[in-house]
Parts: structure tokens; C-alpha cells; sequence
């Protein structure tokens, strides 16, 4: 018996070919399964400042679920500072902030807890200082 050539070698080869295709595809974790993580940051992660921002922004991967989302600045001592006005961005709703009132020289840590709407839970923190002035 001859070997196979021509036409049908080529045709089993192009199978293969599908097949390898097919399987990459399949084993792949679809993006909806991606955790929402944070982007950027204003301020920036241990960022060092001169003085303190009005708001406090978080930019992350994914758009966020508003009413299951929170982000919270507080002080050296533990106490929360900022205004509890959180909001998720009308225009980009993968932005979260709030408003920061206190204008204290110290070290502070944004703390955040999100819902993104592929049903993902992500909380964290990053810190940043606003210096005396001298």
C-alpha cells in the first residue's frame, strides 16, 4: 500500500491545523472573567505632595457597579477625612472618586473596595503623603 499524498495529505493537514485553532480558542479564559484592577491613581501610589488634592480619583480595567463600589481616605490616626460623596464617573464608569477636605500635612491611605460588573470583588489600598510646607 502507497503512502497518502496530494490532496488528501493537504486536507488532513488543514484539520490539524483547525483543530490546534479550535482548542487555543477554547482554553483560553474568556476577558468577562477578568478581575476589575486599578488603572491609575490621582494622586498617584506613594505619591509625596505639597498639598492635598480636592478629590481623590481611581481609574480601573473595567466599568464598576456604582452602588456596590466605595473608595475612603484616612489620616495618620485611623480617622476617615474625606467627604463620603463617592461617586462613579457619569461620563467614564470606570472611574471612582471622592472629595478630600482636609488640608493636613501627613500621610494617608485611599482605601477601596469595588464591584465591577463582571461580578468581581476587588479591595485594596494605596497611600500617599502631603508634605508641611517649610
Amino acid at each position: 500500500m502507497r503512502p497518502r499524498t496530494g490532496p488528501v495529505r493537504a486536507e488532513w493537514w488543514r484539520c490539524l491545523a483547525l483543530g490546534v485553532v479550535l482548542l487555543a480558542t477554547l482554553g483560553s479564559p474568556p476577558a468577562v472573567w477578568a478581575h476589575a484592577f486599578l488603572v491609575r491613581s490621582a494622586p498617584p501610589h506613594r505619591a509625596v505632595l505639597v498639598q492635598m488634592p480636592e478629590r481623590v480619583h481611581l481609574w480601573f480595567s473595567e466599568r464598576l457597579e456604582a452602588a456596590y463600589s466605595s473608595v475612603s481616605v484616612w489620616d495618620e490616626a485611623g480617622a476617615q477625612v474625606d467627604a463620603r460623596d463617592v461617586t462613579v464617573g457619569a461620563d467614564d464608569p470606570r472611574r471612582l472618586s471622592v472629595t478630600v477636605p482636609t488640608r493636613r500635612a501627613g500621610p494617608y491611605t485611599v482605601k477601596y473596595r469595588v464591584l465591577s460588573v463582571d461580578g468581581h470583588i476587588v479591595d485594596d489600598r494605596l497611600t500617599f503623603v502631603v508634605k508641611a510646607p517649610r
